[in-house]
């Protein structure tokens, strides 16, 4: 079919899309991107970036020539015959994936039929390229083929992922229709899974469930240790070392969040029930990862009792470091809580404006975090972000009426933070104030913390 030669189409230019369509552009393919968002297309072919990945705005511009964005479906079909399909499923009421907008892009192109092959990479539930079959034949769009090749793309590392991935999963009924997407990703170094097209679902979820399972594990195990005085930190070290286990996500912390572990999570939960399996670990990864944020606020509670009429501190908005993502994030929660207990919170991030913020009513959005510790009784750092290890917390400490600090990560160094004259309190660590030189305050512990907050994976 001469994929390189004929452009590739992707619908919805998200995280993943545009990523997707980026990187594809970057392997040598002419690229049609469909958004129906006017104003989104608009900015993307102004060379606007709507969105915030690292080194996304630099691969667009490199590789320019070779993109074009459009909302016209006839626009897009006319030049494509492969489609990757990157919508939205966000969660429904019920639990389940919401699918009405990959229904839509069925839709318009079972309408105009053709020789085509429409490849998932969207999260669908297990069963749904079965349902879209039978909607393009019921339409008599026999000439669509379909092909599942889920994404596992961390916002924030999107780019690595895709051009340098752990795997590519490709599900197809038809092996030519496979050999075709595998061609796409000649240039990818990187071992091809060939499956059938349930089985490609699958493994996407199940790859985010098991994620998410290692992320309320960790915290659980972090809560033990807070009991009988052990440090996690050093118990996941010891844990990582071991090769059947692993060193990735065994940071302990507020918990997963982001647009992917909590619906995927919660989707595949959905889905075993509605095949009658009770799937007992997954109510208990939630459970955890619900509970942990509770945990935070509850450390401040022992401390300074009431929290009615004190002002709280959030360092960190974003579920995770190097993305503008707020969705599903555990500040979210944070602050709710915090307001609900009657204290006022001030927050900062880098990549949320300062001012009033429509997922956080009430809260003072501050543009320096210097300006949100100010006059705080407590802080939490909420999000890893780079600055916070690197501030000057020996001058923050004054500008606080209580130097109470609770490092919601296990991002910061301890030791330097209580010898500043912070109370400082991790998340399953030991008790107790410790000593440290001043020097190191204000770069924080300088390897950093890996997240745990979850992504797109």
């Amino acid at each position: 079919m001469g994929e390189r030669q004929s452009p590739i189409g992707v619908i919805g230019v998200g995280y993943v899309g545009l990523v997707s369509a980026a990187c594809f552009a970057h392997l040598g393919h002419s690229v049609v991107c469909l958004d129906v968002d006017e104003e989104r297309v608009a900015a993307l072919s102004a060379g606007v970036i709507p969105i915030y990945e690292p080194g996304l705005e630099k691969l667009l511009e490199d590789n320019r020539e070779r993109l074009r964005f459009t909302t016209s479906y006839g626009d897009l079909l006319s030049a494509c015959r492969v489609l990757f399909v990157a919508v939205d499923t966000p969660p429904s009421p019920s639990g389940d994936a919401d699918l009405s907008r990959v229904r839509q892009v069925v839709g318009e192109v079972a309408e105009r039929g053709g020789d085509r092959i429409l490849v998932m990479k969207s999260t669908v539930p297990v069963g749904t390229g079965g349902h879209v079959l039978h909607q393009l034949r019921a339409r008599g769009a026999d000439g669509v083929h379909y092909v599942s090749n889920p994404e596992f793309l961390r916002e924030g590392a999107a780019i690595q992922d895709f051009l340098e991935p752990d795997r590519v999963v490709i599900g197809a009924t038809d092996p030519e229709d496979g050999d075709r997407i595998e061609a796409l990703y000649r240039g990818v170094d990187a071992p091809v899974v060939r499956t059938s097209v349930p089985t490609a679902e699958m493994i996407k979820y199940a790859s985010n469930a098991f994620l998410a399972t290692k992320i309320s594990f960790i915290n659980e195990i972090a809560n033990v240790c807070e009991g009988v005085g052990a440090d996690v930190r050093t118990v996941a070290e010891g844990m990582g070392l071991d090769h059947r286990i692993g060193p990735h996500f065994l940071q302990a912390g507020i918990g997963y969040g982001g647009s992917c572990f909590p619906k995927d999570v919660q989707a595949l939960k959905q889905l075993a029930g509605n095949s009658g399996y009770h799937f007992q670990l997954l109510n208990a990864v939630i459970e955890v990862n619900q509970l942990q944020k509770r945990r935070v606020v509850a450390k401040l509670k022992q401390r300074l009792g009431s929290l009615h009429e004190l002002r709280v501190g959030l360092l960190g908005l974003t579920f995770k470091p190097n993305t503008d993502d707020l969705r599903e994030a555990a500040s979210i929660v944070l602050a709710a809580r915090l307001q609900g207990e009657g204290a006022t919170v001030g927050a900062y991030d880098p990549m949320v404006p300062a001012g009033a913020h429509p997922q956080f009513p009430g809260v003072t959005i501050c543009g320096s975090p210097e300006e949100a510790l100010r006059d705080a009784d407590a802080a939490i750092l909420v999000t890893e972000w780079p600055e916070f290890q690197r501030l000057d917390w020996a001058a923050c400490r004054e500008l606080m009426a209580r130097p109470l600090l609770v490092d919601g990560r296990n991002a910061l160094d301890g030791e330097a933070l209580a010898a500043a004259g912070f109370e400082y309190e991790g998340l399953g660590t030991a008790d107790g104030p410790v000593g440290g030189d001043l020097e190191s305050v204000s770069s924080g512990r300088p390897d950093g913390a890996a997240s745990s907050a979850g992504g797109r994976r």
